[in-house]
């Protein structure tokens, strides 16, 4: 097994879980809302955040992107689609205020343009999307720059997560045991899958959830998820299609804080008697 460092964090089975708080579109194009949820995410105690970015024009189609949807924006996808995505501008702010709160930030890159764009801020790692998975070119230009890479695995085969995998080399990989709704249903969740991926990749894996609570999150930390990542909002109220599956301030802190606990709780695995049971077993024990 071959621990991933992340800056100066270490992720792996016998570190603590390397919490992501995935900020995504959630901002909703405002850099204002941006900035508070990574002040949300430093408060609660994550210890990165993550945005997403796109080349409009490389990921959809024109047609795609001249269909109908009404917004904030306007009435096309293409208004939609730009107005979520941040720019050089917006990204150097983020920048300078995640190092100003000494927290990890990077983004999922969904083109090679994008990769070489948020490249140029210096991030400690790579996510990479489920959706991306199967897109090869894209695999091997995030290696080109030799950093960690974080790839989610879901609505992949294991054929396909096999042959990602061989691509980009178990050197600095973590597989994000995943599953692609939105919100994800708990019977569709299969946490077990997060065992037999470490068994079967012998690289970290961490849990990348969509479901509405935190119960099920909590138990892909005892089925020995290496790493977290729950995407995080201002409220769930808010208009967008991720917010539904999101996290609030208030129960972003009680999954940190409830994650902590089960590290704790889940111990070394090496059966002892402890100094606080001596005295009872004096007082109970009859032989």
């Amino acid at each position: 097994m071959n621990n991933v460092k992340i800056n100066k964090k270490v992720v792996g089975p016998s570190h603590p879980v390397y919490v992501i708080a995935e900020i995504g579109i959630n901002h909703n194009g405002d850099l204002n809302i941006a900035k508070q949820l990574i002040d949300v995410a430093v408060e609660c105690g994550c210890d990165a955040i993550k945005f997403q970015k796109r080349t409009i024009s490389t990921v959809y189609t024109s047609d795609e992107l001249d269909k109908y949807r009404e917004s904030v924006f306007g009435t096309t996808n293409r208004q939609l689609k730009e107005g979520l995505e941040f720019g050089e501008e917006e990204f150097a702010e983020i920048a300078e205020h995640a190092r100003g709160l000494a927290i990890d930030w990077f983004a999922s890159c969904w083109d090679e343009q994008s990769v070489d764009f948020i490249e140029q801020f210096d991030p400690p790692c790579y996510k990479i999307a489920s959706a991306s998975l199967t897109d090869d070119k894209l695999l091997c230009h995030h290696r080109k720059y030799g950093r960690p890479i974080i790839l989610s695995t879901g609505m992949s085969t294991l054929e396909e997560i096999n042959h990602a995998v061989n691509v980009l080399g178990k050197d600095d990989l973590i597989l994000m045991h995943c599953t692609s709704t939105y919100p994800s249903q708990p019977d569709e969740l299969n946490l077990r899958v997060i065992e037999f991926l470490q068994d079967h990749y012998a690289v970290p894996i961490g849990y990348s959830g969509h479901e509405t609570g935190l119960v099920t999150t909590i138990a892909a930390v005892v089925k020995g998820a290496s790493c977290v990542e729950r995407h995080i909002t201002l409220d769930r109220s808010l208009w967008g299609s991720d917010q539904a599956a999101s996290v609030e301030p208030l129960g972003l802190k009680r999954l940190v804080r409830d994650i902590r606990v089960i590290e704790r709780a889940l111990g070394d695995g090496n059966k002892r008697v402890y100094e606080s049971e001596l005295p009872i077993k004096e007082k109970l024990r009859r032989i």
